[in-house]
């Protein structure tokens, strides 16, 4: 009889280890997972295959146009790839439609978007491709000899813009336009005011003139413009504002790790430096008053504060002014960097879009996928891109060809492609690449800059309100972030992350599986147990 019971439990043991292996399995290739990404032996061009391409436009019709000419020329190449073009007004909705598509499979192949983003993707096993291997192929690589086309090597394409790609060990993104923040100035108001542009901005002078330009006669009608509309100084993405101060000051906003450090007495200073011209009139954002490029063409701004590839909308004879003819006003536009804290060490962030490829179970599909997103860094795409807006090429290549240079030198013959205020803007960057910085990429870090940019727009909406913002206002301000931006969470991973370092997926899989497994264990010998003495107790 006590053989017989061996044998079912050694039975049942067995059956329980299965079913670990099983809980094991299904952790590393469950429904938000699959097989990682292995480059195939050749590329099957005797297939055919339909691939999505998920780009943003801003309402520009060349880009577009550019985008729909990438893709006929590299059909022709490759005509046995299809490419479906899918465009958004905004990264956000890509954003937010990847994550929705994750969870049903139907992600796209090609993708447009930034690495933040990118490491919310990564939550899901496998989901997008890293490219180092790709990267060094010799057939099908950066550069490789298989490719229908000429594009660059990995040497070639600007290792700053590269390694903002990187993260998590691992490159999951190419580069494909990169810009950066600029001041764009209404030189004609300051000169009134009784002021003159210095070589480099300063927050001090720009403070200061914003202040003078708020001056009203008894009419309340600004001295500077003869208008009843004035805002001296508006910025468009508070949270760069927030997080190039903070860089500035050398103050603490995250790790790579993803330990949040923002809510900090140098963010608290900066935030009461914000109210304070806020509450005069001096300054407002994008959110609270509109884009910035709007005052500043009527004449209502002093300082407008934008991307470079915003600069198309910038001055009195931009190309893709918003407002009426009748609203314009004259005025000599000069661009420069973001306002500096230290001019002998500046500091300003590099932003911009790149290209992640989406993993598949068929292979072949996503090699397609990354000879298209390779085919985005040629010459001719990189070119006629970035001469739409205030974008650099990303590919030295690029911009060492001819036409770009060519490009560069007549900046200012038309206001069309040669727009002054485009070119200077772009002439901005390429001058100060060594200057650019990125933010830590981790899970959250989506959040931390929407909350860095919140903090902002709050003690400005809050002053316009009559509000009194002190230490206690802040206090509470940090709470109701944290909260907002279920920044808690994040800390407490950060936490024990750092405490015991992070576990490999396949081992947190394999622990679950071995903790399901001996619970079922305990379980089944005390069921065990308690049915031997329910037996002596009938003997007795």
């Amino acid at each position: 009889m006590r053989g017989r019971k061996k044998i079912v439990c050694s039975k049942l043991v067995m059956l329980l280890v299965l079913m670990a292996v099983m809980l094991f399995q299904t952790g590393c290739h469950g429904s938000r997972g699959m097989a990682a990404f292995e480059i195939p032996e050749n590329f099957d061009c005797s297939r055919a295959y339909e691939i999505t391409f998920w780009a943003k436009n801003d309402t520009n019709k060349t880009q577009t146009d550019i985008y729909k000419k990438a893709i006929q020329d590299f059909q022709e190449l490759y005509p046995n790839i299809t490419v479906n073009l899918r465009l958004y007004t905004d990264y956000g909705r890509i954003y937010n439609d990847v994550i929705t598509n994750i969870s049903t499979g139907t992600t796209p192949n090609v993708c447009i978007t930034y690495p933040d983003h990118i490491a919310t993707y990564l939550t899901g096993t496998n989901i997008v491709v890293p490219l180092e291997e790709l990267f060094a192929d010799q057939r099908y690589g950066l550069g490789g000899s298989e490719l229908l086309f000429e594009g660059p090597s990995q040497g070639e394409i600007i290792p700053q813009f590269l390694e903002e790609c990187a993260f998590n060990e691992h490159y999951y993104a190419i580069p494909f336009m990169r810009s950066t923040e600029a001041c764009y100035v209404n030189k004609t108001y300051v000169e009134a005011l009784g002021y003159t542009l210095p070589e480099q901005l300063t927050w001090d002078f720009v403070w200061e003139v914003a202040e003078a330009a708020t001056a009203k006669d008894s009419q309340g009608t600004y001295l500077i413009n003869g208008q009843k509309v004035m805002i001296p100084f508006i910025y468009k993405s508070t949270d760069n504002m927030m997080i190039q101060m903070l860089r500035q000051k050398g103050a603490e906003y995250s790790t790579p790790a993803g330990e949040i450090q923002i809510f900090n007495d140098t963010t608290r200073e900066l935030l009461y430096t914000v109210a304070s011209h806020a509450e005069t009139g001096a300054f407002s954002t994008f959110k609270i008053s509109s884009y910035p490029a709007n005052f500043l063409n009527a004449g209502q701004c002093v300082f407008a504060i934008d991307s470079t590839a915003g600069a198309t909308w910038m001055g009195t004879h931009a190309p893709l002014s918003d407002i009426s003819e009748e609203a314009l006003v004259d005025f000599e536009t000069e661009v420069y960097p973001i306002p500096q804290f230290d001019t002998d060490h500046p500091q300003m962030i590099s932003q911009g879009p790149s290209v992640c490829i989406f993993n598949k179970p068929d292979h072949q599909e996503v090699l397609a996928s990354w000879l298209f997103a390779q085919y985005l860094l040629t010459n001719e795409v990189q070119t006629a891109y970035a001469e739409t807006e205030g974008y650099v090429p990303v590919t030295s290549r690029a911009r060492d060809s001819a036409q770009y240079q060519d490009y560069l030198s007549r900046c200012g013959e038309d206001n069309n492609l040669y727009y002054d205020v485009k070119i200077k803007a772009s002439r901005l960057l390429l001058s100060h690449v060594e200057d650019t910085f990125v933010t830590p990429v981790f899970n959250g870090s989506t959040s931390l800059r929407d909350a860095a940019g919140q903090m902002i727009e709050n003690v400005t909406k809050s002053v316009n309100r009559r509000e009194t913002v002190d230490n206690a206002y802040m206090d509470k301000l940090y709470g109701d972030v944290t909260s907002l931006y279920r920044l808690q969470s994040t800390m407490q991973t950060s936490a024990t992350r750092k405490e015991l370092g992070p576990l490999p997926p396949m081992a947190i899989a394999l622990l679950a599986g071995l903790g399901v497994t001996w619970a079922l264990i305990g379980a089944y010998v005390v069921w065990e147990a308690m049915k031997n003495r329910k037996k002596r107790h009938n003997t007795h």
